[in-house]
């Protein structure tokens, strides 16, 4: 599974990403950690083993969300598919920071973990909104941005430095607030949240010198 966003597109920002598939048989809504971390890295990491024993693995998809009804995300898939996502009182959202459902909108791009239902849809444990996790090479560092080059074709990309918000990782060291270390032409690692209205990413943090 490759962390790797790929360029394309009307945003640049292609999603593509993973399909890991397995079946539940019951029923069941599962606690919003049962299947697993719901911080923003759990989005991209590999699946790993329930924690809930009566749950023998969590279900992925991805793709553009279409249309709301309600409590039940309509989703067009980057390879044709089309998925329900139904949220819970237990779904966990990530839109940059951990937020609620009522940040979820029409036109935004999802990754969601969860449990396949009877009906068809998916019962959502977590839903990361407009997640990003971009390879780059820093063009340009401003006050409140920064400049990226992103993929084979160099796409420009700002990444947005949201105060109290963004953080940077270097050399494998602890998060910091502290920006001013950054280099122009250093190769990093940017997962954020994409803004569909002008193709920019919020950076949750930047990882540098891994």
């Amino acid at each position: 599974m490759s962390n790797r966003q790929d360029s394309g597109g009307r945003s640049g920002l292609d999603r593509r990403r993973f399909l890991t598939t397995a079946a539940l048989g019951g029923a069941t809504i599962v606690g919003a950690s049962a299947l697993g971390g719901l911080d923003a890295d759990a989005a991209f990491a590999a699946p790993g083993p329930s924690l809930d024993p009566a749950i023998t693995a969590s279900t992925f998809a991805e793709g553009r969300i279409t249309a709301r009804n309600g409590s039940v995300l309509e989703v067009a898939g980057s390879y044709g598919d089309r998925h329900l996502i139904q949220l819970t009182n237990a779904t966990s959202v990530w839109k940059l920071r951990t937020t609620t459902a009522d940040a979820i909108e029409v036109g935004d791009g999802l990754y969601a973990r969860g449990v396949d239902m009877p009906d068809g849809t998916i019962a959502a444990d977590a839903l990361w909104v407009n997640i990003v996790n971009l390879f780059c090479t820093v063009r340009g560092i401003a006050k409140d941005r920064l400049h990226l080059a992103h993929g084979d074709g160099n796409h420009a990309v700002v990444g947005r430095i949201v105060p109290e918000t963004t953080t940077a990782s270097y050399l494998g060291g602890s998060l910091t607030p502290d920006l001013s270390r950054l280099r122009i032409g250093q190769s990093a690692q940017v997962l954020g949240a994409w803004r569909p209205a002008d193709d920019s990413v919020d950076i949750a943090r930047v990882t540098v010198g891994h």
